[in-house]
């Protein structure tokens, strides 16, 4: 099979299977023929509102059949879907949208923008459209994800690979016309990936509104799936139920768990392996600009014990020391990765510059070494970024709304271990005149960040945090904490 256009992929897969279900979001389910019919519909309604070949539809929408409709009406009009949480603060979504100046932002109540167009959650297109193909159109960029930043502001990343698939050129191990389940958040980006990817291959894709660790393991024996996505916080809460509930759900149908987006502690992936067999355990490790990732099976792992897995055939890696050499196997340095196709072929920021060093290798900000078999073992995170859940959360993002609150002077977050999340978010505070009132801060807080970005914890403190540069002793401050 050739490469398809995203525009045809969904008819492609309705004539040949138009009654199988294409969607089950917890029990809500669109075949593969009306998920094209409905599409044109909307496509021809967002066409309306003046999207237009290569623009950017932002996507605020929760996990649902209309999230993916949504991606799919804007692959229709030769546009690129831009996913942002559907629960962003408004003063968040604002910079995003100021950034990529979309022609239609989804999710929104209509006017938000003005002059640029918005629909609210749960638009329906006029019923007089036509709901017949549309002109073939192919986005010169297949999605354009959001990312925090190490100065606190929203980046683009917007993937030069052009918005067309072939359904059967073997990718992440999903079976072409099989089942997935997605129980994490769509506007990530590993979760958007494995979706769609799913989706192009011809596969009933299984949604979840949010991650609930019984409610997954009966969805893997309804469904029957073949694959799932997860990261480590999922696993863990999986491995939290009792026993007698785990094993009361047949999971027997699974091919492949894939885990990525944070580290997962050796004896959680070791109960998964003894649990579900090492040939169906998958890690990936990678960003969501492309450069490079590396993949392993629970095969090799049991061989390689806390490697992420060898380069992908279509990078190279290297470990980099303080001065610029090249460090030879079993010495830590940092990560750098480089796509073979040559350094900027994979992606491009708006907002943002990327930092490369000579040769247009690039960093993920992480520290790690690799044996002489070319396995890549990863140590420690370079920056300061936390990874709290599988998501990423930028210190100098909270600190600013922290900073923002009455009497705050200065304050610096880090992450301390949690059993569940794998790290959870901890404010330590200037504040002279002593601690601010709990719900006062957090209401202060909610106005300006998602959910998951708010600490877990406050300190407050009456000691400058930062140094005569400026600069927040994050690390040392962690260290402190952590020892204590």
């Amino acid at each position: 099979m050739a490469v398809i256009p995203l525009s045809r992929v969904v008819a492609h897969w309705a004539a040949q299977q138009p009654d199988r279900i294409a969607i089950d979001h917890l029990g809500h389910t669109v075949t593969w023929a009306e998920l094209d019919a409905r599409t044109n519909r909307l496509a021809r309604a967002y066409e309306r509102l003046g999207v237009k070949q290569d623009d950017f539809v932002t996507i605020a929408l929760p996990n649902g059949i209309e999230f993916v409709e949504a991606c799919f009406a804007t692959w229709k009009l030769g546009a690129t879907p831009q996913p942002i949480s559907a629960k962003l603060p408004k003063l968040e979504r604002d910079q995003i949208v100021d950034l990529g100046k979309p022609a239609l932002v989804v999710g929104c109540a209509p006017g938000a923008y003005a002059p640029t167009p918005s629909v609210p959650e749960g638009f329906a297109p006029d019923a007089s459209l036509s709901d017949a193909e549309l002109p073939e159109r192919m986005a010169a960029s297949i999605k354009a994800m959001t990312s925090g930043g190490s100065t606190g502001r929203p980046k683009l990343i917007v993937s030069k690979n052009p918005a067309a698939w072939d359904p059967d050129v073997p990718y992440l191990e999903i079976p072409q016309q099989g089942v997935m389940l997605i129980p994490g958040p769509l506007y990530h980006n590993g979760p958007f990936l494995w979706c769609m990817i799913a989706l192009f291959k011809g596969c009933t894709v299984g949604l979840t509104t949010r991650f609930d660790a019984e409610e997954t393991l009966q969805l893997i024996e309804r469904l029957k799936v073949d694959i799932v996505y997860m990261v480590p916080t999922m696993m863990r809460r999986i491995w939290a139920l009792p026993e007698e509930t785990r094993a009361k759900y047949d999971v027997s149908s699974l091919k492949a768990l894939w885990h990525l987006a944070a580290p997962c502690p050796p004896w959680l992936k070791e109960c998964f392996i003894e649990w579900l067999g090492p040939d169906v355990i998958w890690e990936l490790y990678g960003g969501t600009e492309g450069q490079g990732s590396t993949t392993i099976q629970g095969t090799d792992w049991l061989t390689h014990k806390g490697s992420v897995g060898k380069p992908v055939a279509t990078c190279e890696i290297k470990i980099v020391g303080e001065t610029g050499e090249t460090l030879p196997p079993g010495e830590i340095g940092e990560v750098f990765l480089r796509p073979l196709e040559g350094p900027g072929t994979s992606y491009r920021y708006i907002g943002a510059e990327a930092k490369s060093i000579e040769g247009g290798w690039e960093s993920l900000g992480d520290m790690g070494w690799m044996d002489a078999e070319g396995y890549l073992y990863l140590t420690d995170r370079l920056s300061d970024m936390i990874l709290s859940g599988g998501a990423n959360i930028y210190p100098a993002e909270v600190e600013a709304a922290l900073d923002a609150f009455p009497g705050v002077r200065s304050s610096a977050v880090i992450g301390l271990p949690d059993d569940d999340l794998g790290n959870r978010i901890h404010a330590i505070i200037d504040r002279p005149e002593g601690p601010a009132d709990p719900a006062a801060m957090k209401a202060h807080l909610a106005e300006r960040l998602v959910r998951y970005k708010i600490p877990r914890s406050f300190e407050f403190v009456n000691e400058p945090l930062r140094d005569d540069a400026g600069k927040t002793r994050r690390k040392d401050l962690r260290a402190a904490r952590v020892k204590g």
